[in-house]
């Protein structure tokens, strides 16, 4: 009787869970909100996505990576592809699905750092998660390819690889084959990961070594190419030096520039980990913001050590293979800060590509608990000086870390205003543009996916540089359509090298051509069509 009566008590959730629970909620509702209100603003690469999405829908395509760039996969845009189907281009409704992958990402983060570590560090990491910055909250919620899908998938694969090495998996088989799912499908959706999913696999042997040899193995391997299989066949027809890994390495690159180790170490440690983890606004990171940077390592390197001594330390299988999951973490977070600096654009733009570090919060649990344990040992009555004088230092760390969140919180939500009138302003340029009996027009790369999509594709644009010669035109289709038009428009930014070019071009007629302007950009209807590339 009385084990009958704990069973209900044991099933409740305990105050952690509670808590965790709450400030959950609290993040998944400021991002619902964000959402509503296209926080951040939309632009041309999202418009893609969307664009896709909507092609997806209609049945029209089938594509496997993103328009224009043949290595960012686009799950997103067929996880977006029945709402926009259904309710037609909206930005909100193409960003649904990314607030529920955060709010999966959330529960999983809290579901593995309790696995791995305590209850209370869960909740300090679902605390410091619930908050965004915009670079934090924009590589969750925009539809800009690979990030919110990816994340989530690696934490349910260290869950099930922790699980099935505790033995509190039932059906192996088909746990296996749903790791091996993941792996295949996080590997299309976005390369970056794979440092991630390197670690998990490493994980997952230790976990079931044996397992692996019989058919587990078979359906973990039948998994993984099933959800790379679109890579693999898009890859198979692709033309010469158009395959995945030419285009990505072509891209990590900028040839002539060859930053130093310094520069590149600057660059990645003291703005782009900082900025990914929400302490910086995104035009930089102040000095007094740069320290959790220089910080990181250290407590990478530190996590690690105790993540050796948890396996030296292992009582049982199962607790080996949660310190493994713990080196894994620490490794992911190190091979993809390795890999990070080792490319220029760590150095030459450093704030433009931080956003390839927001995969660093899937180890963010590993990060904090040394932290953790150096406060919570610093409580216990028979601590010396020297480690409450350490657990002082780390719970004044936690705490400047949780300000400056915060304080990168709160930033973002101040700049919110001007964010909405340029994301209203584009919305009233597409009304405009379609109001004016404007079907065709030319603009540059971030006025154009973005007008189509705005307009629901009754506008087609074509991409021009400033010099009013072809872009880049990620759908083909769109420019052939403006090409074909006999009395194109054109929307440009007044004042931009594309307007003078036009108006020197038109010359006495450009103010005639002039059909309104609206926020920074001018639209103009000339009597004929101006194609200086032709």
């Amino acid at each position: 009787m009385s084990t009958t009566k704990r069973d209900p008590a044991r099933r409740r959730p305990d105050a952690p869970a509670l808590v965790a629970l709450l400030l959950g909620v609290a993040g998944v509702g400021y991002r619902l909100v964000l959402t509503l209100l296209t926080v951040p603003a939309s632009n041309s690469d999202e418009a893609t996505f969307g664009l896709a999405a909507l092609h997806i829908a209609a049945g029209r395509e089938r594509p496997v990576f993103l328009y224009g760039q043949r290595y960012m996969g686009v799950l997103e845009s067929y996880l977006a592809a029945p709402l926009v189907g259904w309710a037609g281009p909206s930005w909100p409704v193409l960003r649904l699905p990314m607030l529920a992958l955060f709010a999966v990402f959330l529960w999983l983060a809290y579901r593995l750092t309790r696995r791995l570590f305590t209850p209370w560090l869960a909740v300090i990491v679902v605390g410091l998660l619930a908050l965004g910055s915009e670079r934090v909250v924009r590589d969750q919620l925009t539809v800009v390819g690979g990030r919110p899908e990816v994340k989530p998938a690696v934490l349910a694969m260290l869950l099930i690889a922790v699980a099935l090495g505790s033995r509190r998996v039932r059906h192996h088989w088909p746990a296996t084959g749903a790791f091996g799912l993941l792996a295949g499908l996080a590997l299309w959706s976005d390369w970056l990961i794979a440092p991630y999913l390197l670690v998990a696999g490493v994980v997952l042997a230790v976990a079931v070594p044996r397992d692996l040899i019989g058919w587990p193995g078979v359906l973990l391997v039948a998994g993984f190419l099933a959800g790379i299989a679109p890579m693999v066949k898009d890859n198979l027809v692709a033309p010469p030096g158009q395959d995945s890994l030419s285009v990505f390495r072509e891209i990590s690159t900028k040839e002539g520039v060859a930053p130093s180790l310094t520069e590149r170490l600057r660059g990645g440690l003291l703005e782009g980990v900082p900025l990914a983890s929400g302490l910086c606004p995104m035009d930089g990171c102040a000095r007094w913001a740069q320290w959790f940077g220089v910080l990181y390592p250290l407590l990478l390197v530190a996590a690690a050590g105790l993540g050796l001594v948890a396996y030296r330390r292992a009582a049982d299988h199962a607790a080996r293979v949660r310190a493994v999951a713990v080196l894994a973490l620490v490794a992911g977070a190190a091979l993809t800060l390795l890999a990070y600096v080792r490319s220029p654009l760590a150095a030459t733009d450093p704030l433009g590509n931080a956003r390839y570090l927001s995969v660093l919060q899937i180890s963010l649990p590993a990060v904090l608990w040394p932290l953790w344990l150096a406060a919570a040992h610093a409580l216990r009555g028979t601590a010396g000086w020297a480690a409450r004088l350490g657990g002082a230092t780390a719970a004044v760390v936690l705490a400047g870390l949780t300000a400056a969140t915060v304080a990168g919180t709160v930033a973002f939500l101040a700049g919110m205003p001007g964010v909405r009138d340029e994301e209203l302003s584009a919305r009233r340029l597409a009304e405009t543009v379609r109001d004016a009996g404007l079907r065709e027009v030319y603009g540059d790369y971030w006025i154009c996916n973005r007008l189509i999509f705005n307009t629901g594709e009754t506008v087609a644009c074509g991409v021009l540089d400033g010099a009013l010669t072809p872009g880049q035109n990620r759908y083909p289709a769109y420019w052939q359509r403006v090409a074909r038009a006999e009395r194109p428009g054109y929307v440009v930014a007044v004042g931009s090298p594309a307007e003078r070019t036009l108006r020197r071009l038109l010359g006495d007629r450009a103010d005639a051509a002039v059909v309104a302007e609206v926020g920074g950009s001018r639209v103009y209807h000339p009597d004929r069509a101006v194609r200086p590339w032709r």
